[in-house]
């Protein structure tokens, strides 16, 4: 599965910016590379994370409904 570059908003209403994609060095699973657009007091402005491809493109139940963890915006 491919993911485009760009800006996304989590489910919760934060927005990042995916970056890029890597893999783990042992397991090989393919991670996204995303950074928040967002000053946070315990992580710093525009930290950066990194999520399995697998979990950044699931479907979540958030207030009874089902949605994207992450959609382009």
């Amino acid at each position: 599965m491919k993911i485009e570059l760009g800006r996304y908003r989590h489910f919760k209403g934060g927005e990042y910016e995916v970056i890029g994609t890597c893999r783990h060095s042992e397991t090989l699973e393919e991670h996204i590379v995303y950074r928040a657009l967002y000053d946070s007091k315990e992580f710093g402005k525009n930290s950066l994370w990194v999520r399995p491809l697998h979990s950044f493109v699931e479907i979540v139940t958030y207030n009874g409904k089902k949605v994207p963890r992450f959609k382009t915006i």
